[in-house]
């Protein structure tokens, strides 16, 4: 009996492994503004199949992506208590598994997107990788502008749906980019700000690492955040979105800058967690707003 339970267990904790080498938490978000990018630069009713080939074909690059970022930073990720646990570092899953994997999913959504969407939304996925595993993963033990350049790839996904949608990005399109863009720079700071002592330890330049008083880290969270109000309004003021949207952007708007200042009073780790649960809130809301007031006209 005790042989039958070692032949099964390893076996399903290793597909679990493979789930989690995809870094669902991410994925869900770039599967959510990537939605949104579809059905915002959609005209006329929405087409569900091809919002399907692009959301499988999306999810398939973003998790190999992640899965090749376990890859390159396994070393890393052995040392961080945040990611020690992952299955790299624990031996769930060997190096060349993960490459095997990671290279395969990028290949076998990025052919997708090429043969059942279209040749513009593969493009900006497979932009989104290379920027992603190309710049900002090496990046990261060399400067703290590693955060900058990571929120290029990080904010593409809105792009894939609306180029799968029109076959193009247009002024929608560049605005919902902004949007994620600025956004990432309050919810990654609070993250680091929380696991700095992980990230100094793991040899990684985040800005709380260089910047131990916070001063740098929480001025970039509030001038981010402050920033993030006006151009999460360009929906609005160009047509994009309606009164319904503005004033509901407006108040979230409002009440992330809020959570960036009360952060900053005092600087500790409980409320710079609330801070990353404000911006965690903050996107789905905002889309969602955004997406309502699309169906009401």
């Amino acid at each position: 009996m005790s042989a039958s339970r070692t032949a099964v267990v390893p076996s399903v904790n290793k597909w679990w492994s493979y789930v989690v080498l995809t870094k669902p938490d991410v994925t869900f978000l770039v599967v959510i503004t990537t939605v949104a990018g579809f059905y915002l630069g959609s005209r006329g009713p929405l087409d569900w199949l091809l919002l399907l080939h692009t959301l499988c074909a999306t999810m398939l690059v973003a998790g190999g992506t992640a899965a090749l970022n376990q890859y390159v930073e396994r070393d890393m990720d052995a040392v961080m208590r945040r990611t020690a646990l992952r299955p790299l570092p624990t031996g769930q899953l060997q190096p060349r598994e993960v490459l095997v994997f990671g290279i395969g999913a990028i290949a076998i959504g990025f052919v997708w997107l090429l043969a059942r969407v279209n040749f513009l939304a593969a493009l900006i996925a497979l932009a989104t990788c290379l920027l992603y595993l190309g710049a900002y993963t090496p990046l990261k033990k060399r400067t703290p502008l590693a955060t900058a350049v990571g929120a290029f790839p990080g904010a593409l996904p809105p792009l894939i749906g609306w180029a799968a949608a029109t076959g193009s990005v247009s002024l929608g399109g560049w605005i919902l980019f902004a949007i994620l863009f600025f956004w990432q720079f309050p919810h990654f700071m609070a993250i680091a700000w929380m696991y700095r002592e992980d990230y100094a330890r793991a040899g990684i330049k985040m800005l709380p690492v260089v910047d131990p008083k916070g001063d740098a880290t929480f001025a970039q969270v509030i001038w981010t955040s402050a920033v993030l109000v006006p151009v999460s309004l360009l929906p609005s003021l160009t047509g994009i979105a309606g009164i319904r949207y503005f004033f509901g952007a407006l108040v979230l708007g409002m009440i992330l800058l809020q959570a960036g200042l009360w952060a900053n009073r005092t600087r500790t780790n409980v409320r710079a967690k609330w801070l990353m649960h404000a911006t965690v809130a903050h996107i789905p809301l905002l889309l969602g707003f955004m997406i309502a007031d699309k169906l009401a006209r």
